[in-house]
C-alpha cells in the first residue's frame, strides 16, 4: 500500500440548520510532507476533541478505492482527496482485512490501528447531503483511526508497509458492525 494524499484542514465555520457549526472536516491535499504527532497531524484543525484526535484517534486514514463507490452517488460534488476528513488517503486500505493492533511503517512514522470511524452530521455537512451519514453506516467503508507509535513526517508516495499483524483481533469492519448494533439498542 502507499499514501496517495496527505490532507489537512483549517477551522471552518458553517451554518447548518440555522446553527453555526465549527468543523475541521474540510481537508485538502498537501504538496509537502505532514508531521504525524502523538495526538494529531501538526497544523490540522481538530474542532471536536471529544470525538477526534487524541492518542487513539490521532490519524484518520481512508481508502482511495472507496472513492469509486461514492463518486457515482454524489456526481455533482467537487471531488478532491480528503473529502471524508481523512488525514491520509491510502490506495488500498481494506477495513475487512485490517485488525486492531496491526502496525504500519509509513515515512518516518509508525502507526497502530485502533478504531473505526463513526460518521456524524459533519460528514453530511461536507457532502451537503445528510443521507451520506446513513449510507456510510451501511457500508464497511468507515476508514481507520491510528495511534502514532513513532512520530515523524510522511508524504504522498510513501509506502504504507505492515510491520505487525494482529489477525487474532477484530477487524475494523467488525468494530463498525458492533457499533451499529449498539446504536440500535
Amino acid at each position: 500500500m502507499k499514501i496517495v494524499s496527505t490532507n489537512i484542514g483549517e477551522r471552518k465555520e458553517v451554518i447548518w440548520e440555522n446553527i453555526k457549526v465549527v468543523t475541521g472536516i474540510f481537508k485538502f491535499p498537501m504538496d509537502k510532507p505532514v508531521f504525524l504527532d502523538t495526538e494529531d497531524v501538526r497544523g490540522d484543525a481538530i474542532c471536536d476533541r471529544e470525538n477526534h484526535g487524541g492518542i487513539n484517534q490521532a490519524i484518520y486514514g481512508y481508502s482511495l478505492k472507496h472513492y469509486e463507490y461514492w463518486k457515482p452517488l454524489y456526481p455533482n460534488l467537487d471531488w478532491s482527496l480528503g473529502m471524508f476528513g481523512e488525514n491520509l488517503t491510502i490506495d488500498n486500505l481494506d477495513e475487512c482485512n485490517t485488525h486492531v493492533g496491526d502496525t504500519f511503517k509509513v515515512g518516518e512514522a509508525v502507526l497502530e490501528v485502533t478504531l473505526q470511524r463513526n460518521p456524524c452530521y459533519k460528514l453530511g455537512i461536507r457532502f451537503d447531503d445528510m443521507k451520506i451519514v446513513k449510507q456510510f453506516w451501511n457500508t464497511t467503508f468507515c476508514g481507520v483511526y491510528f495511534k502514532v507509535l513513532q512520530t515523524g513526517f510522511v508524504k504522498t508516495g510513501d509506502a504504507f508497509v505492515q510491520i505487525k499483524s494482529c489477525s487474532e483481533n477484530p477487524t475494523i469492519a467488525d468494530l463498525l458492525a458492533r457499533k451499529k448494533i449498539e446504536k440500535r439498542m
